[in-house]
């Protein structure tokens, strides 16, 4: 066999530039296939992803009824703090949460399973539940317990607690929704209906004819839960995050926010921690007498009658309707509130 010396391989410049940019390239796309769900997850890192479900008129979609909503979101982004909501199933809100889908809710109860894994914002609003029957009906029923033999229509009546799940010789009958129990109360199928005190009150402050003409609405609270912003305790700056929800809330409480989104107008609320509630209203004119009517926040009967009230205005609290300034006091009373649109955000179908 006749030998042949091996040939040397000169590579081919061009050839070779090619191939080591393909491999560049090669490595870029492999870094970038990898770094892209990472940034998919960081493109507003400070964003909260809240859950709620349909709720009105606390928690809905934008289209519908959602003040409580409102409200942690005003308070958000007066913090700085970027949020949105999903609105889903109750079940899905809560799985959702345990499995990071979402990092918490803008309207949830309290209760101590829950803080096991979440952070609770000081309470910004109470849900009170009210009897209502109609015309003519007894509502003044102190407790669950005076109702025994009755059929009373509720939405959702295991979330207020044992008040509710704890009455016995009840017969509660579940609605989906307001509408569905008042429709229930007046074709007599139910004896009476549950509704938050704050529903009560937009009945009578928006539909105050049909109200009075068909209805009988207590004023005696059967059950209550306060209402909290939570979040998940493994999000990034969480107590941060309450904190200064909380801050935000309470500087809504005296700016007049908190009582437009809710359309109270004028509030009842201990502004400064002493334990001592104190009137506020929309505006610095208050007028020469104290509002007609007033949101207690938390449900506590006033210990001193309207014109003795302590009064919060332009960060001083003055002692009685009497002590407030003669600038502060308008010719034509206290100042009504003017609401966005001018539309109610809740009404029920007669």
């Amino acid at each position: 066999m006749k030998w042949t010396r091996p040939q040397t391989f000169t590579p081919n410049p061009a050839a070779n530039a090619r191939r080591k940019a393909a491999k560049k390239r090669a490595v870029h796309v492999a870094m970038w296939l990898m770094v892209l769900p990472a940034l998919a997850m960081a493109t507003d890192p400070g964003e909260l992803h809240l859950a709620s479900d349909t709720w009105p008129p606390f928690t809905d979609t934008p289209e519908g009824q959602r003040v409580a909503i409102e409200l942690v979101m005003t308070a958000l982004d007066r913090a700085g703090i970027s949020a949105s909501t999903t609105i889903v199933d109750w079940k899905e809100v809560e799985a959702g949460i345990r499995n990071a889908t979402f990092d918490g809710s803008a309207a949830m109860w309290r209760t101590e399973k829950r803080e096991e894994n979440l952070i609770f914002s000081e309470p910004y609003l109470e849900n009170r539940l009210v009897l209502v029957g109609r015309k003519g009906s007894d509502v003044a029923a102190a407790r669950m317990s005076d109702l025994a033999g009755k059929r009373v229509a509720a939405v959702g009546r295991y979330a207020y607690g044992d008040a509710i799940t704890g009455a016995v010789g009840i017969y509660f009958i579940n609605g989906r929704s307001d509408q569905e129990d008042l429709d229930k109360l007046l074709a007599g199928e139910v004896d009476f209906m549950l509704i938050d005190e704050l529903v009560a009150r937009y009945l009578l402050s928006y539909q105050r004819d049909e109200a009075v003409a068909k209805l009988e609405i207590g004023t005696t609270p059967l059950a209550r839960r306060t209402l909290h912003l939570a979040i998940r305790r493994d999000i990034p700056g969480a107590e941060e995050i309450i904190t200064a929800f909380n801050r935000e809330i309470r500087g809504m409480f005296t700016d007049g926010t908190y009582g437009t989104i809710l359309q109270v107008g004028s509030i009842l609320v201990d502004i400064d921690g002493d334990g001592l509630d104190e009137l506020v209203t929309l505006g610095d004119v208050v007028g020469q007498a104290p509002p007609g009517t007033v949101y207690d926040v938390f449900g506590k009967e006033p210990e001193t009658p309207p014109e003795k009230q302590r009064v919060f205005i332009r960060g001083n609290v003055y002692e009685g309707w009497a002590a407030i300034p003669d600038r502060y006091k308008g010719p034509a009373g206290p100042t009504e509130p003017t609401f966005k649109h001018g539309t109610t955000i809740f009404s029920l179908k007669f």
